[in-house]
C-alpha cells in the first residue's frame, strides 16, 4: 500500500469520525430541546434542492449554508441515511436550521433522529413574520406559552385573572435562545446597567442565590408590612431578577451591573391584592427605583394601580408591565404615562405567549421557554410567562438609563420603542407586536434626532441630548473662538485704516518750505 493511498485512508477515517461526532452533538441538541426545522421537498423552482438555496431562502444568504451543514451533518434521517454532501438533498430529510431562520416552510418542535413533534401555531404564518393568536388554541392543540414533550401533551395553566400574565408552564427542557436572540454582549461595551435601582414587583426574590450576590437589596415586604423583600417562596421574582442582574457566567442577566430591589406583594398561595400592588409601586418610586418591572400578579387594569404608575413616572420612573390579555376589558386611560412600556411575550418562532388585547402591546421580547433561574434547591429550569419578557425589558432600560442618564423616563421608553426590530407588518406600532423585538445594542448606541433638545451657548443655539455630544460642544467652543478672532481682526483692519488716512491728512495740509 502506497503512502498516498494510507494518508487517503486516515484522511477518509478522520471524516467519517468527525461528522459521527457532529452527527452526536446535533442529535443531542435537537433532542434536549424544541428546534427550527425544514422539511426537504422533491424539488424548488423545479431544481432538486440543496444547502445553499435553503440557506438562501431561510437566512438571507447562501454562504450560511455551512451552518445549516454543521447542524446536520452526520445526523440520522428518517431514511436511515445521514447528510454528507451540501449538494445532495433526500426529500423527506429534516434540516436543522439556525435560531434565526424565516420563511415559508420553517417548522418548529422537538426534532430528534425521527419525525419531529410539532408544536402547533395559534395560527397562520405569513412569510415575513409569525401571526400569532390569530385562532385560539382547540382540542388537541398547544395553547400558547405553555411546552410540549414528544408523545405528551401539557396541559394549559389556570385562566388568568384580569390584568394578569399569561400563567407560566415548565418545561424540561433548558433552551438559551432568548439570550443568543437578544444578544447583550453586544450592548455591554456601551453599557451594564451600572447605578441602576430596578425594583421587581412579585413574590420577592431569593437573595441568598451566589449568581445574585451583591447585586441583590433587601427590599421590603408589602404584605407583612415590614421586613425584606429578599426572600422567595414562589420562585417567579427570583427568575425575573435573574434575567436583570445574574451573574452567572453561562447565562448572565441583561443588565448584570444593575442592583435589583424585590417588592414581595403575594402570600404564601402566590395571591395579590390590587391595593398591595399600588402601593409597591409608590414604595418602589420612592426608594430611589430608575426602573420598576411588575411581575406576573400585577393588575395593571386597576384604577389604583394606574394611578400609582402615573405617579411613579412622574417621578421619572420607567415602568415595564404585562401586556393585558384579551379577555380583560382594558380601561380607556389604561396607559396615560408614556414612560410606561407594556411588553408581550414571545417564543422563538414568533408566536405570543398569550393570547393579548391586539393594539395593547408596545414592545415584545423573549417569554416561551426561557431557562429562568430558581430558588434555593430548585435549580433552574425552562418556563414560559409574559413576566419574563417584562424582566427583559426592564434590563434593556437599565442598560438605556445607565447609557443615557439624562434621559427622562418617557425619552427612554421611546429610545427602547425606537430602536426595536420591526415585526408583523412591518407598520409601527403594529397591532401585534407593537414597535417589535427589543434591540439591546441598538438601544444604547443608535442616534435619535428626536432626542436633541434646544439649548443656548453665548446666545447661540446648539443641540445636545440624554448624552452630552463632545463633537458638538468642540464644534461651537471653535465656532466662537472663531468669530471673536474675526471680529478682533475686522477691528485691527479699521483701526489701521483710519492711522493711515489720517498721516494722508496731515501730510496734505503741510505748509510747503519757503522757497530762496
Amino acid at each position: 500500500m502506497s503512502c498516498n493511498t494510507r494518508s487517503a485512508g486516515r484522511v477518509s477515517l478522520v471524516t467519517a469520525m468527525v461528522l459521527a461526532l457532529l452527527g452526536l452533538t446535533a442529535q443531542a441538541a435537537s433532542a434536549a430541546e424544541d428546534v427550527k426545522y425544514y422539511t426537504v421537498t422533491t424539488s424548488y423552482a423545479g431544481k432538486p434542492e440543496n444547502l445553499t438555496e435553503v440557506a438562501d431562502r431561510f437566512l438571507g444568504s447562501g454562504s450560511r449554508s455551512s451552518e445549516i451543514f454543521n447542524l446536520n451533518a452526520g445526523r440520522k434521517q428518517p431514511d436511515g441515511q445521514a447528510l454528507t454532501d451540501p449538494a445532495k438533498l433526500n426529500p423527506g430529510w429534516m434540516l436543522i436550521l439556525p435560531w434565526d431562520a424565516v420563511g415559508a416552510g420553517v417548522q418548529h418542535g422537538a426534532l430528534g433522529d425521527k419525525s419531529p413533534v410539532t408544536v402547533p401555531s395559534p395560527g397562520p404564518r405569513p412569510q415575513s413574520s409569525p401571526s400569532p393568536g390569530a385562532t385560539k388554541p382547540g382540542k388537541g392543540t398547544t395553547p400558547p406559552g405553555s411546552t410540549t414533550k414528544p408523545g405528551k401533551t401539557t396541559k394549559p395553566g389556570t385562566k388568568p385573572k384580569p390584568g394578569q400574565c399569561a400563567t407560566a408552564s415548565t418545561s424540561s427542557s433548558k433552551s438559551n435562545w432568548a439570550t443568543l436572540r437578544l444578544a447583550p454582549d453586544q450592548a455591554w461595551p456601551t453599557s451594564k446597567g451600572n447605578g441602576q435601582l430596578v425594583a421587581v414587583i412579585d413574590s420577592g426574590v431569593d437573595g441568598s442565590l451566589p449568581q445574585l450576590a451583591g447585586h441583590v437589596s433587601e427590599g421590603m415586604d408589602i404584605i407583612a408590612g415590614s421586613g425584606r423583600g429578599d426572600t422567595d417562596c414562589l420562585g417567579t421574582g427570583t427568575g425575573m431578577a435573574g434575567l436583570i442582574v445574574s451573574q452567572d457566567r453561562g447565562s448572565s442577566g441583561i443588565a448584570p451591573d444593575a442592583t435589583v430591589m424585590p417588592v414581595r406583594i403575594t402570600d404564601a398561595a402566590g395571591k395579590a391584592r390590587p391595593e398591595d400592588s399600588a402601593s409597591a409601586i409608590t414604595a418602589a418610586a420612592e426608594a430611589g427605583a430608575t426602573v420598576i418591572a411588575l411581575g406576573a400578579h400585577v393588575d395593571t387594569n386597576d384604577p389604583g394601580v394606574i394611578a400609582a404608575v402615573n405617579g411613579a413616572v412622574g417621578k421619572d420612573v420607567v415602568v415595564v408591565a404585562c401586556s393585558p390579555l384579551s379577555s380583560v376589558v382594558v380601561a380607556q386611560d389604561a396607559r396615560t404615562s408614556p414612560g410606561l412600556l407594556r411588553v408581550g411575550g414571545i417564543g422563538m418562532d414568533g408566536q405570543w405567549a398569550a393570547d393579548y388585547h391586539l393594539g395593547r402591546i408596545d414592545v415584545v421580547a423573549p417569554g416561551v421557554n426561557i431557562t429562568e433561574l430558581g430558588i434555593t434547591g430548585t435549580g433552574s429550569s425552562a418556563r414560559s410567562g409574559t413576566q419574563y419578557a417584562v424582566a427583559f425589558v426592564a434590563g434593556a432600560a437599565a442598560l438605556v438609563r445607565a447609557a443615557y442618564p439624562d434621559l427622562t423616563a418617557q425619552q427612554v421608553a421611546h429610545r427602547i420603542e425606537a430602536t426595536a426590530q420591526k415585526m408583523g407588518s412591518g407598520k409601527v406600532p403594529d397591532a401585534r407586536y407593537g414597535y417589535g423585538l427589543i434591540d439591546l445594542a441598538a438601544s444604547v448606541t443608535t442616534r435619535l434626532p428626536e432626542e436633541v433638545t434646544k439649548a443656548k451657548v453665548g446666545g447661540m443655539p446648539v443641540s445636545g441630548g440624554g448624552m452630552t455630544d463632545g463633537r458638538t460642544t468642540l464644534l461651537v467652543v471653535v465656532t466662537l473662538l472663531a468669530l471673536v478672532a474675526a471680529v478682533m481682526l475686522v477691528l485691527r483692519v479699521r483701526r489701521l485704516l483710519r492711522e493711515d488716512r489720517a498721516q494722508d491728512e496731515d501730510s496734505f495740509t503741510e505748509p510747503s518750505p519757503a522757497r530762496g
